[in-house]
């Protein structure tokens, strides 16, 4: 097993590096730049002016050392400008430039500053992530177990009325976008039209206290989409394996249809959801943008567009990174417990 980690491991590494690397350099590409300057300078600088802002604060160097820098590997720059006053990355990080670091990018803790919000990047993604990691615990709480029990329900007895019942559901699901459903729950169950008014339209006030009636819409909304994926995933997976000649031999041996189902069928058929199942956390990190909107709730996603939209290259770079290790870790994940459930991975 260790030799099977440390195989997984060095390539997602090496991943994360390029990765990293190609969003910073697409975000570092000159109308970019330019953006900034012109933001932070006035509108109306020329081009002179634009180059000369960028020189005074660091960015006209080549973009390997800045991103060197900016990971924390290479030292941080420092210039002192014609009034005397030194100007550095790294002094950003710490007030007294006597005792700024030399170092000072991601591995240590430095993300930068938000042109936008104008406090630490570290900050804003804390504070985001975390008010969207309840999010996709509260909706993965509800989606998994809901689209398992359907998928293994509907693959047990592959072309029945309950297997066709439950298939079209999931397919309805899975095909109305969540902008539609939030939308209709939005206005059955948080509107004064129809009576029923038992959850809030609005989940801003679960930002600072979540409770039932401010959170299970926007955990609903989401939860609906995902259930029929996997419950789909699930049905198809249980229905291959109970097709399978060793459920025969067991069924012939005298075992019941339930000993043969959880014993045997279950764990062999939750190979494939599992790895869905993994590959739905970087979705709801980064795909939950409309719900969020929708429900006025201020999360990652939230804060991924605020920084595209508003040229914040700190921020931006700070949401990739998270979101790459998200996406990379659930991966291997993923495959850890693949070799897991399917022995013969470990073995070969």
């Amino acid at each position: 097993m260790a030799k099977f980690l440390i195989r997984r491991l060095v390539p997602v590494i090496l991943t994360a590096l390029c990765l990293t690397f190609l969003v910073f350099w697409l975000t570092n590409l000159p109308p970019n730049l330019e953006k900034i300057a012109k933001s932070e300078a006035g509108v109306r600088i020329s081009d002179s002016e634009v180059a000369s802002w960028l020189d005074r604060n660091g960015y006209s160097r080549p973009v390997l050392l800045r991103y060197g820098e900016w990971l924390g590997v290479a030292p941080g720059w420092r210039a002192t400008d014609e009034t005397g006053t030194e100007r550095g990355r790294c002094l950003t990080a710490r007030v007294d430039p006597a005792g700024a670091p030399r170092f000072c990018g991601v591995l240590q803790g430095w993300w930068g500053w938000s042109n936008v919000f104008k406090q630490p990047v570290s900050n804003i993604i804390a504070l985001r992530l975390g008010l969207t990691g309840w999010l996709m615990m509260s909706v993965m709480a509800l989606m998994v177990p809901v689209a398992l029990l359907i998928g293994v329900l509907a693959g047990m007895r592959e072309g029945s009325k309950l297997d066709r019942t439950l298939s079209t559901a999931s397919i309805v699901t899975t095909a109305t976008p969540e902008y539609v459903s939030g939308v209709v729950f939005i206005a059955i169950f948080a509107s004064s039209m129809t009576g029923l008014k038992w959850f809030k339209g609005s989940a801003t006030s679960a930002m600072d206290h979540i409770t039932f009636e401010n959170f299970f819409l926007p955990v609903l909304t989401i939860a609906l989409y995902g259930i029929g994926y996997i419950a789909r995933m699930t049905r198809a997976s249980m229905a291959e394996v109970m097709t399978a000649q060793y459920i025969r031999t067991a069924l012939l041996k005298g075992a019941s249809f339930r000993q043969v189902v959880l014993r045997h069928a279950l764990r062999n058929a939750l190979i494939a959801p599992f790895t869905v199942i993994m590959l739905q956390f970087p979705w709801l990190l980064n795909g939950v943008v409309i719900v969020e909107t929708l429900f006025n709730y201020k999360g990652f996603g939230w804060t991924l567009v605020e920084a595209a939209g508003n040229n914040d290259i700190e921020l931006l770079l700070g949401c990739s990174v998270v979101a790459v290790v998200v996406v990379l870790v659930t991966q291997l994940i993923s495959d850890i417990g693949y070799a897991w459930l399917n022995p013969r991975i470990r073995l070969s």
